[in-house]
């Protein structure tokens, strides 16, 4: 089987490529120019690269010749950006990856959606959410939405002979990841400056290691296609995780202080909509990531936990690896590239 991979030079992408490479796949991975591909040349063997883009029809349908399945992880992430960055990044980017993968005869396309594509601006806690939640009527920014609506473009493609499906990993976390939510709380903590944000409330959440998210997408792309095609699933470890007990751990792990001082909600919710405000000015909205966010906030502060019964039901969806054994896992990495410092330079 031949595979092609989006975003494969970043955290989740480059797991994917490791994996399909064990699986003795033929691997080929989509890089744009100047992206760091130094670890893809010397530790994947066999791996085909092909140079392009998402904004280039022609690159992607080189990229998409001869393959069986894509894996498409690579998206706009940032929090900031104009609309027409996000736009075409992530729902135009895709919608063109589709039409070539189709053209090429690919048989099956696996897109990395998110469960922020389902969050509801003004909503509670809500526990073991299933895949029967509906999109909300208005997003919290530009990557809710544009996740959204790529992945309403993936579910609707899917026909005889070109399955699509999605897959929402929450919270994805593990080794090699040098900007996502996990480094980003570390810096901050290792630099005294992560408050207590919770209210003084217990904050239940779904997290997903790296290896569950790999182990979902290489099942999904071998499942049934009647059973997966045209259809989005929750991805998480099994656990469910007090998050700030969570990351008071982190803390300890890396020598970081950890967030014990609160933030009165009502104070922390003016300085959030003082922030918004703020960032209406297209001089910073587009240019660089606001110090809060209602996104952030409500990442930190909502309980959210999600049922992966279907993607277990459809295709075989199990964990693979555990908190603890992640936590070790990464530990043993940070040490490996020099320490928690440089576990978060990209960050800070």
């Amino acid at each position: 089987m031949k595979v092609l991979v989006t975003g494969a030079s970043g955290f989740l992408g480059g797991h994917i490529v490791d994996a399909c490479v064990r699986e003795g796949y033929q691997v080929r991975a989509l890089v744009r120019q100047g992206s760091d591909i130094s670890r893809l040349r010397s530790s994947v063997p066999g791996l085909e690269l092909v140079y392009g883009d998402l904004g280039d029809p022609e690159s992607l349908g080189r990229a998409a010749e001869g393959v069986d399945v894509v894996h498409h992880s690579a998206a706009r992430v940032v929090d900031f950006g104009t609309r027409a960055q996000f736009w075409d990044a992530n729902v135009l980017g895709t919608e063109r990856l589709l039409e070539a993968a189709r053209r090429a005869g690919a048989r099956r396309f696996v897109f990395i959606s998110s469960p922020s594509a389902l969050m509801r601006v003004g909503e509670g806690d809500r526990f073991d959410i299933d895949e029967s939640t509906p999109y909300p009527d208005r997003y919290f920014n530009l990557y809710s939405e544009t996740k959204a609506a790529a992945e309403t473009l993936v579910l609707a493609a899917d026909e005889p002979g070109f399955t699509t499906c999605a897959l929402r990993p929450r919270g994805i976390w593990g080794p090699r990841d040098h900007s996502g939510f996990l480094p980003r709380m570390v810096a901050k903590m290792m630099a005294g400056k992560l408050p207590d944000l919770s209210g003084g409330k217990q904050v239940m959440v779904s997290l997903c290691h790296c290896d569950n998210a790999v182990a979902a997408s290489l099942r999904a792309a071998e499942a049934p296609a009647e059973r997966v095609g045209g259809r989005a699933y929750f991805i998480t470890d099994r656990e469910k995780t007090d998050l700030w007990a969570f990351l008071a751990r982190l803390a300890a792990l890396f020598g970081g202080r950890p967030p014990t001082r609160r933030v009165p909600p009502l104070l922390r919710d003016a300085l959030v909509e003082a922030v918004e405000q703020l960032w209406r000015l297209p001089q910073l909205a587009n240019r660089q990531s606001p110090p809060l966010s209602r996104y952030a906030v409500a990442l930190l502060t909502r309980s959210s936990t999600y049922d992966t019964g279907a993607a277990e039901r459809d295709f075989g969806y199990a964990p693979t690896t555990d908190q603890d054994h992640g936590l070790r896992q990464l530990a043993a990495w940070v040490e490996s590239i020099g320490g928690p410092e440089a576990f978060v330079r990209a960050v800070r």
